[in-house]
C-alpha cells in the first residue's frame, strides 16, 4: 500500500511545471486552511526549515457593543502562501496541521509570481501587518461604538488630532447635530 502511495504521489508531479530546479526552495503556491485557522497552519508549516511561509494579516479597530476591539485576522480569509519544492515538501504542506491542501486545478498547481508575493511583502510590512484605520478626516462616514450613540453613523466635520477628538455631523431624532466624541470610539462605517 504505502509503494501505491508512492506511486501516485510520483504521478502527481508529472503535471506540476516549477521553474527552479530541485533542492532549490522552490515556487510560491497558495494554500487553503482551516476556517480560522491560518496562523495555527502558518506556525506549523514554519517549524520545517524548507517551507517559507507568508501570511498578510490586517488589523483594525470592529464595533462591539461594548466599544471599538482591535481585531486581528488574515488578509485573505482561509488563505496563506508557501514556498516550497513540491517533490519533497508537498505531502507535508497537504498534511500540515489546519492545512486544507494546495490550490490546485485538476492535477495542475500553479503558482504565485514572487513579485506578487513582494509587493505585498512591502505592502503589509515586516511584521506581515497592514493597520487600518486610527485617523479620521473630514467627510469620512463613521460608526459610533459604546456609549449611548452605539451603531449611529456620523460624518467627521473636524478631526482634533491633540485632544484625540472628532466632530461629527449626527442624524438624531430627526436633527442634525453636532457633537464631539473621543477618536477611539469611531470605527469606520
Amino acid at each position: 500500500m504505502h509503494d501505491y502511495l508512492d506511486e501516485m504521489e510520483d504521478l502527481s508531479f508529472r503535471s506540476i511545471t516549477v521553474g527552479p530546479p530541485r533542492g532549490s526552495l522552490g515556487a510560491w503556491f497558495c494554500l487553503r486552511s482551516h476556517p480560522k485557522r491560518e496562523h495555527i497552519a502558518a506556525a506549523q508549516l514554519r517549524q520545517n526549515p524548507a517551507i517559507e511561509v507568508f501570511l498578510p494579516r490586517i488589523r483594525y479597530k470592529r464595533s462591539t457593543r461594548f466599544g471599538p476591539v482591535w481585531t486581528t485576522e488574515a488578509l485573505f480569509q482561509n488563505y496563506l502562501f508557501a514556498r516550497f519544492d513540491p517533490e519533497s515538501c508537498l505531502r507535508r504542506v497537504r498534511n500540515a496541521h489546519s492545512v486544507r491542501g494546495v490550490v490546485h486545478f485538476g492535477d495542475r498547481y500553479p503558482t504565485i509570481p514572487a513579485s506578487v508575493i513582494e509587493d505585498l511583502r512591502s505592502a503589509s510590512g515586516p511584521n506581515e501587518m497592514c493597520i487600518v484605520g486610527g485617523s479620521f478626516n473630514p467627510g469620512d462616514l463613521v460608526r459610533i461604538s459604546g456609549g449611548p450613540f452605539h451603531g449611529l453613523e456620523a460624518v467627521v466635520t473636524r478631526a482634533m488630532p491633540g485632544q484625540q477628538r472628532v466632530a461629527l455631523l449626527l442624524d438624531f431624532l430627526g436633527r442634525q447635530t453636532t457633537v464631539e466624541l473621543d477618536g477611539a470610539c469611531l470605527v469606520p462605517a
